[in-house]
């Protein structure tokens, strides 16, 4: 069900706002457009974050259902239509940070393998495939772990856009996400975690002759214990 938030509250969730576009924060658990079950959206929203302009903000990027945090809207035809064009041509810098388990041998890298879609009993997922794959390619440094060396604090900065990008190649690094309903282990408790993967910061060169927009997301409550064990402060 979407959250029932005040217009405070939802307006609260605007990380950046112009003229031509808007960042949201958004919440895990919720996608961000109807799919082939129904059910509430982030778009639900929209009507509520028209402000002076006419018409509701439009998508211009998406991010997994359990996925938190930056999420870009344009505002008007020509918003929307830059903001595509930047991410067509990886002009926008994402940082992700993500709470996975176990600990990598090193303290930073770059995973470059291609992924594409594969059909399952369970529905859809990425797998690698370095023959019919799309380019794929991740940065990542490890920024902290727990005491117990079980749980580490990722950042990761996705080159490309690919869906389930970072959840695949964390899997692949044996690292699975906490909380991955589909790339992480099984899981025998009652109430798994929620995904521990936050859309931590979008940079935009929006505009030619101004500084890039920054919008930085919050931690979202779900996420913090795992990560103040991991170094986080507040």
């Amino acid at each position: 069900m979407t959250p029932d938030w005040s217009d405070k509250a939802l307006q609260d969730r605007v990380l950046y706002r112009d003229r031509l576009i808007m960042v949201i924060n958004k919440p895990a658990g919720l996608p961000v457009h109807p799919g082939p079950g129904g059910g509430p959206t982030v778009e639900d929203w929209f009507p509520r974050l028209c402000f002076e302009h006419p018409r509701p903000p439009a998508l211009a990027h998406r991010l997994d259902r359990d996925t938190a945090g930056c999420l870009a809207l344009g505002r008007s035809q020509k918003g929307l239509s830059r903001l595509g064009k930047l991410f067509e041509q990886r002009k926008i810098q994402k940082v992700y940070w993500a709470v996975v388990q176990g600990v990598p041998a090193e303290d930073s890298g770059l995973v470059d393998l291609p992924l594409a879609k594969v059909n399952g009993q369970r529905g859809w997922k990425m797998k690698a495939d370095r023959q019919t794959g799309q380019p794929a390619v991740t940065e990542w440094r490890l920024l902290g772990h727990n005491e117990q060396r079980t749980l580490s604090w990722l950042e990761c900065r996705p080159q490309t856009g690919r869906t389930h990008q970072i959840r695949v190649h964390c899997q692949i690094m044996g690292l699975p996400l906490v909380g991955d309903p589909v790339y992480g282990p099984a899981s025998g408790d009652e109430a798994p975690p929620m995904m521990h993967l936050l859309a931590r910061s979008l940079t935009i060169p929006l505009y030619s002759d101004k500084p890039p927009v920054m919008a930085e997301a919050p931690v979202p409550s779900h996420m913090q214990q795992a990560l103040a064990a991991c170094g986080w402060k507040k």
